[in-house]
């Protein structure tokens, strides 16, 4: 006969308080450093007075910066292989929209280097992007 009933058995659950803690405890760090991971290139745009383009598809942006550095969609890749990277991204796109971006302080010369490179690739069309003149006497 038992006296005291089931104290002297085993218990067979899993605790999942602690898990349930760690895991807050990760949601929080990573909500948390999730903004800082955002990286881009630092560009100083030219300014010009133009309508934007509206794009409905995704389109490849190439970057020229202050320091001469080359970026196709922010990764950076050598010069020399600009020309072999965008016809390999064109073979499986042949409509693909390219977009030069180019720092104001890069030399003319740099940039237009870098556009017959691109043209040189197989691309049709080439758009430049830049940052709009905002009219202050106005107010706009």
């Amino acid at each position: 006969m038992m006296i005291g009933g089931d104290k002297d058995r085993l218990m067979s659950d899993i605790n999942v308080t602690p898990f349930v803690d760690v895991m807050l405890v990760l949601l929080i760090i990573f909500m948390a450093t999730a903004p800082m991971m955002i990286q881009g290139v630092d560009v100083s745009l030219p300014e010009a007075v133009a309508k934007p383009i509206v794009t409905e598809k995704d389109h490849l942006l190439i970057t020229l910066d202050k320091k001469g550095k080359l970026y196709i969609n922010n990764y950076k890749i050598a010069p020399e292989l600009l020309q072999k990277k965008i016809r390999k991204i064109m073979e499986g796109h042949p409509d693909q929209e390219v977009f030069l971006r180019a720092d104001k302080d890069v030399s003319y010369g740099a940039v237009v280097k870098i556009m017959s490179e691109i043209k040189g690739a197989g691309v049709e069309k080439l758009g430049m992007v830049t940052e709009p003149v905002e009219n202050r006497e106005n107010g706009k």
